[in-house]
């Protein structure tokens, strides 16, 4: 079965050549990155691993932000 690159969780090199191929590049626009960025994640949890969340934060002492926030930061 053919993976869709979409929706598949592991993209390959390569998958978006034909998007990127056609993309006028007079609409991309070329900007200087900031170190005064900021960038916010938004994670739902919910269930059982909603509940796997909490008991790995309460045996920890830490709040499920904390844990996430930890997981997010060592992806």
């Amino acid at each position: 079965m053919a993976k869709d690159p979409w929706t598949d969780p592991d993209p390959q090199p390569g998958d978006f050549d034909e998007l990127l191929a056609s993309i006028d590049p007079s609409l991309i626009e070329a900007h200087e990155g900031s170190a005064e960025a900021k960038l916010t994640r938004v994670v739902r949890v919910s269930g059982a691993d909603a509940a796997r969340l909490d008991a790995l934060a309460a045996k920890r002492g830490q709040k499920p932000g904390e844990v996430v926030a930890e997981l997010v930061r060592n992806a």
